[in-house]
Formats: structure tokens, C-alpha cells, sequence
């Protein structure tokens, strides 16, 4: 499973007298879930800034990670972004082994 981060923010036209959070973040979830049942939800975060919401969620790949990013943008009525992020751990592993790499040469 890959890592990503996926970046939430609001429509402004959907926050309004009505919007029920608790209500959309539940419809959302269950859609993802429904439709993308090999999406784990990490961790869930809101923050301040030009998004409202950051996600940690792993996928199996990039194409189910955007497929989750689709729906939460279709059923949550919000914009988002998706990246692709690795730990710091395995990120130092991989510098090591490409440092050793291009040493050889």
C-alpha cells in the first residue's frame, strides 16, 4: 500500500445555514468505502490555511487514491489534492542506496 496525503477544502457555496459536517463526512467515508473498499483512512486532520482538511489515507496505487480524491470532491462538495508522500525512513533508505549507486560509477 502507498502513502498519500489528500488536501480538503470547502466549497464556500456549501457551507451555508444547512451544511451538516458530520452528516457529509459520513456520506463521504461511506462512499469511499463502498467504491474504493481497498482505501485506508490513516489519520484525519483539520487545519488552518488555504485548506481546510488534511487526510493521511493509503491506497494501493495512484489511480485508487484519485478515485477516493473523486469522490470526496463529488460527495463532500470540496476541492482536494492528492500526494504521494513516503516515510522519512524509507526515503533515507532509498537516498543511501542511490548514493551507493552513483558512487560506482
Amino acid at each position: 500500500m502507498q502513502t498519500f496525503i489528500m488536501l480538503t477544502r470547502l466549497v464556500s457555496e456549501e457551507v451555508n445555514p444547512s451544511f451538516n459536517i458530520q452528516a457529509k463526512e459520513m456520506t463521504v467515508k461511506e462512499k469511499v468505502a463502498r467504491y474504493c473498499p481497498d482505501v485506508e483512512w490513516v489519520n484525519d486532520y483539520a487545519i488552518l490555511g488555504p485548506w481546510d482538511y488534511l487526510d493521511v489515507i493509503r491506497a494501493p496505487d495512484m489511480e485508487t487514491a484519485m478515485q477516493a480524491s473523486t469522490l470526496v470532491r463529488y460527495y463532500g462538495g470540496c476541492h482536494t489534492e492528492i500526494w504521494p508522500a513516503v516515510s522519512w525512513d524509507k526515503f533515507r533508505s532509498g537516498l543511501q542506496e542511490l548514493i551507493q549507486v552513483m558512487e560506482k560509477d
